[in-house]
């Protein structure tokens, strides 16, 4: 048998197909013309990439940051069929030696193959399997527009909207936690299409009205924004195209036992809704704690604040924040998690609590450090529990 060593080993960049949203990000920002595409998948050559990362932060979804240690790379043609990654090989066990390598060596290729983004996320065990990458560009859902609410208070600076949209008779299977791409009908100066626009679905897998075939989204006008401005402007009756569904470990865990943390700000609670309402309507008398704090600047532009207020405590445990309320000190979620310290180490120390923050990208430093320090004042080691959930599938973080 050919000896093969770290010597011949490689690091290749991959796609992750079940996280992909098909926008072409990555395939526009390399320099290298090293990813392709066909109706399926975006793919790497490994033949032309030159790992130099430029695609990486662009990418909406880091679907584009994996990786895995190979000793011969897979190819276009099998990347082009994948449904879903594959695991990283058992470097032992498909016949490679390693004799000639130190344990140090192999264990620090291994470890960087699943370095991007703090390793590789993993659903809830209990989570249902979910349909994604149903709908495409190339074959969109057509959805309607059956009704476009504004959620934030008429005085509030921030216009936030609770869109529904109806598929009809077209089968859209989604779940708490999953997302959808909205195409559209705009090209930007060159005449090219826009990207699609990702979002979180807020409403349960059965609908925002229960059986109707119908979905919710939590949507903010951005002054000048082309899409959010078309999105948040539709009128009842509008048609859009839609793809997806998107996303494969941001999921609720379905088991009644799960206690789920929520940690959000703005927009970033619309996945937390569909987990309470699902919650509410499947096991209602769960023995599992829900706990939600949600940050904004002041009440008025909190979304969904006025419904919050009728979610009873045995369902949802809410601490509601606010950073610029007049004649108040700013507070934000990552104090208010230290000030409820007591209450949340001993969920922290228990095995089936699941952590999810959604939001703004700046707020996740703050909240980490904040379940750092309740952690150690509990004699927990924050740093080795933190990446045992996330392989448990209980440590989830969905910023934009």
């Amino acid at each position: 048998m050919t000896q093969t060593t770290t010597a011949t080993l490689q690091k290749q960049h991959l796609i992750d197909p079940e996280i992909c949203i098909r926008c072409g990000t990555c395939e526009a920002t390399c320099t290298v013309g090293a990813v392709s595409h066909d109706d399926r998948n975006y793919v790497v050559d490994p033949e032309k990439c030159n790992a130099c990362l430029d695609c990486i932060a662009p990418c909406p979804t880091g679907s584009i940051d994996n990786w895995r240690i190979v000793a011969t790379p897979y190819a276009v043609a099998e990347q082009l069929e994948w449904m879903e990654l594959p695991a990283q090989q058992a470097l032992g066990a498909a016949g490679i030696s390693l004799s000639e390598a130190s344990e140090g060596e192999v264990g620090a290729l291994i470890e960087a193959a699943h370095a991007g983004g703090g390793g590789r996320a993993v659903a809830p065990a209990s989570a249902t399997r979910p349909v994604v990458n149903l709908y495409a560009r190339s074959n969109p859902a057509i959805a309607t527009v059956q009704g476009n609410f504004r959620i934030t208070a008429p005085t509030a600076e921030s216009d936030v909207r609770h869109i529904v949209l109806s598929f009809g008779e077209a089968a859209f299977p989604i779940l708490e936690g999953q997302s959808i791409g909205v195409l559209p009908p705009v090209t930007d100066p060159d005449g090219r299409p826009y990207p699609l626009r990702l979002y979180s679905v807020a409403s349960a897998r059965d609908g925002e009205k229960r059986n109707a075939n119908n979905i919710a989204l939590t949507v903010k006008r951005v002054p000048g924004g082309l899409v959010s401005e078309w999105l948040c402007n539709l009128k009842v009756g509008a048609r859009i195209a839609v793809t997806g569904p998107f996303g494969s470990t941001f999921l609720a865990p379905d088991d009644p036992r799960a206690n789920i943390l929520m940690i959000c700000t703005g927009t970033g609670s619309a996945p937390f809704r569909a987990f309470t309402e699902r919650r509410r309507r499947s096991a209602p008398a769960a023995v599992g704690r829900m706990i939600m704090f949600f940050g904004a600047r002041t009440p008025e532009e909190l979304p969904y604040f006025g419904p919050l207020q009728k979610v009873p405590a045995r369902l949802l445990e809410q601490h509601l924040v606010f950073s610029r309320v007049e004649g108040q000190p700013k507070e934000y979620v990552q104090d208010r998690m230290r000030a409820n310290a007591l209450g949340l180490a001993p969920l922290l120390a228990d095995a089936t609590t699941h952590v999810f923050i959604c939001g703004l990208k700046g707020m996740e430093e703050g909240v980490d450090a904040a379940l750092a320090e309740i952690a150690s004042g509990a004699g927990i080691d924050w740093a080795a529990l933190k990446p045992r959930m996330r392989g448990e599938g209980r440590y989830h973080v969905e910023t934009y």
